[in-house]
């Protein structure tokens, strides 16, 4: 009697067009950055992507810490995606570069897409006598959140002009955000911010405070590619922010998405297939954050991966026609 009345139900769910169980939605958590960053808004736009798909995952997007919270935390489980600069990702997945990674690699940390170019931006006030780099000894300087990506690339940057930040008078920490605030208001002398060029928060710095933004010399930054790979010189055009008419030189690193070996491939691939193929109009129009129309494309969207795919990012870009490199392959 059983049998005869499930198979009764199976039969008139059929009958009636409808499935005769509801597929179960598996849950995504996002780690991004400072709510005044490019992160968190690119979270935030592609689980709108996802959730308005009608797909069988639901996505939502967290502030974070950024690059090391989201390599640490998707390793560990607590986050099943993250945005991180892929110099960051790097060092978790080989267990060096990072006191957070040393000996502790994230080797189940995998690469999904290179999302566009990040620029380590260093704003001054006019009125602090910062022409350059070697200036910031003995002065009050924003160095990034706490764990940050952009902590790890204030110290590597000033180390490339023979400085710690044991020379600051005051490294500054907490979020961008805040920074702002302390920079407008004089409490501090300037701030480093690694993040895609017409960042609001550097925009509401240039309008609300006479600031300017400091040029790396080229030969730095050779000599700082020359023993971290991952960086290099990029131009900041004039009139990118407010009052800043002159061309800046400085130097860039790439934002990248990332997840972890433990997600299905099914879902990393419905994820990649629905923000990147399906609704990519929406990916470059409907998120506020310019970079990504401008510099994102499934061609170069390998370009700068430094850690192995996971199974459903080569599924996917084979399946677009994008040859994927054996160097990038998941380990076996």
């Amino acid at each position: 009697m059983r049998f005869k009345l499930v198979h009764s139900l199976l039969a008139a769910a059929l009958v009636l067009g409808v499935a005769p169980l509801a597929s179960a939605k598996t849950f995504v958590t996002i780690g991004s950055g400072s709510t005044s960053g490019l992160y968190y808004p690119t979270a935030v736009g592609m689980a709108k992507i996802v959730n308005e798909a009608g797909i069988d995952i639901r996505a939502n997007a967290r502030s974070t810490g950024a690059s090391v919270f989201n390599c640490r935390a998707v390793g560990e489980g607590q986050l099943q995606m993250g945005i991180s600069q892929n110099n960051i990702a790097y060092y978790a997945y080989k267990g060096r570069g990072v006191e957070a990674f040393d000996g502790k690699a994230v080797d189940n940390l995998r690469g999904m897409a290179v999302l566009y170019p990040e620029t380590i931006q260093v704003l001054a006030r006019e009125d602090a006598d910062i022409d350059s780099l070697s200036d910031l000894e003995g002065k009050r300087v924003y160095v990034g959140d706490i764990g940050s990506g952009t902590e790890q690339d204030v110290k590597n940057v000033l180390g490339a002009f023979d400085m710690s930040l044991d020379d600051l008078k005051a490294p500054v920490r907490g979020s961008s955000g805040s920074a702002v605030g302390l920079l407008r208001d004089g409490q501090i002398d300037a701030m480093f911010y690694t993040v895609g060029l017409g960042a609001s928060a550097i925009t509401e710095a240039a309008q609300t405070a006479p600031i300017e933004l400091v040029s790396i010399p080229s030969e730095r930054i050779e000599a700082l590619n020359e023993k971290y790979p991952f960086y290099t010189e990029i131009t900041i055009p004039g009139g990118t922010y407010p009052g800043i008419d002159d061309d800046v030189t400085s130097i860039t690193l790439k934002a990248s998405l990332v997840t972890s070996s433990d997600v299905s491939e099914d879902v990393v691939y419905q994820f990649m297939k629905t923000v990147f193929a399906d609704h990519k109009d929406a990916f470059y129009n409907d998120i506020p954050n310019p970079n990504l129309k401008k510099y994102f494309t499934l061609e170069s969207a390998l370009e700068g991966m430094s850690i192995p795919l996971h199974a459903g990012a080569v599924r996917f870009f084979e399946e677009q026609g994008i040859e994927v490199k054996d160097s990038l392959m998941p380990p076996s």
